[in-house]
């Protein structure tokens, strides 16, 4: 597996998605990431874009690897690991519930911020 598609895995790993909702995010199919990692390929600049998109990092990252992460993403990093660690209790007790107890408890936070 080439380098681009490990930092790929590991960016899905830590999203919690997987390659399924890259491909159809991406607008892609499935079989075109098994492919890539079968050859071992790196992605046209197009696919890599929408990849990178999906995955909130840079282009740059996933080709050449954590030292090319931008300043801006280290600090979005930062503030997404400490809001994790701040509401992970809650965001687990929220993974457990009915979609529809989900929307709700969104509205009440909007209406909250109001």
């Amino acid at each position: 597996m080439s380098d681009f598609w490990k930092r790929v895995d590991e960016e899905i790993d830590y999203k919690g998605i997987n390659r399924a909702y890259l491909a159809r995010k991406c607008d892609f199919s499935v079989t075109n990431i098994g492919q890539g990692i079968k050859l071992g390929s790196t992605p046209s600049a197009e696919t890599a874009v929408k990849i990178a998109g999906v995955l909130g990092v840079t282009v740059e990252y996933l080709v050449n690897g954590p030292n090319q992460k931008s300043e801006k993403n280290k600090d979005d990093e930062q503030n997404q690991l400490k809001l994790y660690r701040k509401y992970h209790k809650l965001i687990s007790k929220c993974e457990s519930l009915p979609e529809e107890q989900v929307k709700f408890l969104s509205q009440i936070a909007d209406r909250l911020q109001k």
